[in-house]
C-alpha cells in the first residue's frame, strides 16, 4: 500500500491539472481542427484500455449527445464499446490489433482517431493510431509522460495531448479535464451551426 497520505496525493493533483493550463491552446486549436472535419461530415473514433477507453466512451458520448448545450449529435464511435468485434480480433488475430483493424475498416480522410493511453506505449494503441495515420484521419493522442514525447504512439501522432505526470490516475484525471475542454470547444461550435 502506498504510505503517502492522501492530502499530498490532492496536492500532487492539483499540481498536475495547473500544468494542463499549458496545453489550452492546443487543445483550442484541435477542436477548431476537429470542428471543420465534422462539418465536412466526417467521424470521430476514439479507443483505449482499461481507464483509457472509458474515456474514450466518454469523449464519444459528449459528442454524441451534447456537453452543455442543446445541438444536434456529432458522429462519434468509442470503438471499444463492442466486445464481438474486439473478442473477434483478438481471438482470430492478435490483442495487438483489435484497434487497428476496426480503424482500417472505417477511418477515412475527414475522420478523426483518438487514442487514449497513459503509457503511450500500448501496443493496440499504437498500432491503431498507425491505421488512422495511413487512412489519412488526424490522428490525436491524449497520453501522460512516463516516456519522453509521448512513448511510441506519438510518432503516430498528429497532434499530442501530453499530461505532466508518468502516474496513471493523475494522467487519467486530467485527460477527463482535456477532453472537457475540448468537448466544450467542439459544443460551442456545434450550438452557433
Amino acid at each position: 500500500m502506498n504510505d503517502q497520505p492522501l492530502v499530498q496525493h490532492l496536492d500532487e493533483h492539483l499540481a498536475v491539472i495547473e500544468s494542463v493550463r499549458g496545453l489550452v491552446p492546443g487543445v483550442d486549436s484541435l477542436g477548431e481542427e476537429i470542428a471543420a472535419r465534422l462539418e465536412r461530415g466526417g467521424v470521430v473514433y476514439s479507443f483505449g484500455n482499461g481507464g483509457s477507453a472509458a474515456d474514450a466512451q466518454h469523449l464519444a458520448g459528449e459528442l454524441i449527445g451534447r456537453y452543455c448545450r442543446e445541438r444536434r449529435p456529432l458522429a462519434a464511435v468509442a470503438l471499444s464499446t463492442d466486445p464481438t468485434v474486439t473478442t473477434c480480433v483478438g481471438n482470430d488475430y492478435s490483442f495487438d490489433d483489435v484497434f487497428s483493424r476496426q480503424v482500417t475498416a472505417l477511418a477515412r480522410p475527414d475522420d478523426v482517431v483518438v487514442a487514449f493511453t497513459s503509457s503511450g506505449r500500448s501496443p493496440n494503441v499504437v498500432a491503431g493510431l498507425h491505421a488512422g495515420r495511413k487512412a489519412g484521419a488526424l490522428t490525436v493522442l491524449f497520453t501522460g509522460q512516463a516516456h519522453p514525447g509521448g512513448g511510441p504512439a506519438a510518432e503516430h501522432a498528429d497532434r499530442v495531448l501530453a499530461v505532466a505526470s508518468g502516474r496513471t490516475a493523475r494522467v487519467q484525471e486530467a485527460h477527463v479535464l482535456l477532453l472537457h475542454l475540448l468537448s466544450e470547444h467542439i459544443d460551442r461550435w456545434a450550438a452557433s451551426t
